[in-house]
């Protein structure tokens, strides 16, 4: 059984938050949300529904746009 929608999102955009506050990768809180559930979005509208696998290209994003 697939979990519910919102408790998808709410579940990836928390993992990757909680590795990138340890990590120190935090460092615009209000950019990172930003990036975090865009990318998140992106996905999901793409077919995408694993937890794990949305947060870690979410956190993908956040390094890629650190890098740039």
């Amino acid at each position: 059984m697939t979990e519910p929608l919102p408790l998808i999102i709410e579940s990836s955009l928390q993992i990757a938050w909680d590795f990138l506050e340890r990590s120190g990768g935090i460092e615009d809180p209000e950019r990172t949300a930003e990036i975090l559930l865009a990318s998140i979005k992106t996905q999901i509208l793409k077919g995408e529904n694993r937890t794990l696998m949305l947060s870690n290209r979410a956190i993908a994003a956040v390094e890629r746009r650190k890098a740039a």
